[in-house]
């Protein structure tokens, strides 16, 4: 039986890599071969475009399973499908996780009491995928209602062996609005870093570096990243931000351990839609989708090895 940092970080040490391949499918971006498959299967438009969501999603994860540790669907493209993007959606989940993949629902959930309990039992299946109607090894969430609408979470995670990644400072330009402001001499996002920190202690075994309680702190804020890298020093990061949000391999350097560990670089319309810009446009184009997909993740993990200590995995 395994914790979910043990379980992330054995995965990337074997794949020798900490890149993390976001699931962002949208109907407007998907190759036209699985469109024109889709449009013969169903006349209303949540059932066709669930059905290329989850034609796509399984085929990105048989190409980026033997590459990378871990994938992170947004749950938001399935839901807005409805019941049949919920179904879509938990196919993939289920079909990553018996691929080996380490599965990161980006849920943001938050809530207090009774509501945070089932969000929670809802979503946090930890090691046994069965152990929850979603299959996810770990979940992000919204810390702003208070700690106390964490703790249902952090409660569950630790008896699953499933892991958390509360939003401590978000890779959007918009972050600075809520998350800079100043209460005792502390800018808000640290003060919810503290508040992390303390809570994957209670969850950090005695002989471990990491808890399962992570943090999402974004690519697109390279000081603050390797600030709060030294504020937490329990605290798995997830970091969004790098690649089509501007973000570098370099700004995520100061996230990691001398060894390699210690955070996820996640990369979603880098990925998902690599043939539809350069230089893979030209090389492979729409119908050769999954080539340009593949060649995109491999430069991914090349680049975080060459500038950040993942190169030491």
């Amino acid at each position: 039986m395994s914790d979910y940092s043990t379980r992330l970080n054995t995965r990337i040490r074997t794949l020798k890599t900490p890149a993390l391949v976001g699931i962002d499918p949208r109907w407007e971006l998907m190759p036209s071969s699985i469109k024109a498959v889709a449009e013969s299967k169903s006349a209303n438009r949540c059932e066709r475009d669930a059905w290329a969501f989850e034609a796509y999603s399984k085929q990105l994860i048989d190409i980026v399973a033997p590459l990378v540790p871990a994938i992170k669907p947004q749950v938001a493209f399935f839901e807005q499908l409805g019941v049949p993007g919920f179904r879509a959606l938990d196919a993939v989940m289920r079909y990553a996780r018996q691929a080996g993949l380490i599965v990161i629902a980006d849920a943001k959930r938050g809530d207090i009491g009774s509501t945070a309990e089932a969000y929670a039992d809802a979503w946090l299946a930890g090691e046994d995928p069965n152990a929850a109607a979603w299959p996810a090894d770990a979940l992000t969430i919204n810390p702003y209602l208070g700690s106390d609408s964490l703790q249902p979470f952090v409660d569950l995670a630790h008896r699953r062996r499933a892991g958390l990644y509360v939003l401590v400072r978000t890779s959007n330009p918009g972050a600075a609005e809520f998350q800079d402001r100043m209460s005792d001499g502390q800018q808000l996002f640290e003060i919810v870093a503290r508040t992390v920190q303390r809570l994957s202690e209670t969850t950090r075994a005695a002989d471990r570096v990491f808890g399962c309680i992570g943090a999402v702190v974004g690519a697109t804020w390279p000081t603050q990243l390797q600030q709060l890298r030294s504020e937490m020093p329990a605290v798995p990061l997830l970091i969004p931000g790098y690649g089509a949000q501007g973000g570098t391999s370099s700004d995520t350097a100061g996230a990691f351990y001398p060894d390699g560990l210690g955070a996820v670089v996640n990369s979603s319309r880098g990925i998902n839609f690599a043939w539809q810009r350069k230089p893979y446009s030209g090389q492979f184009g729409d119908a050769r989708w999954q080539d340009a997909i593949a060649a995109a993740t491999r430069d991914m993990i090349a680049d975080l090895a060459q500038h950040t200590p993942a190169g030491r995995l």
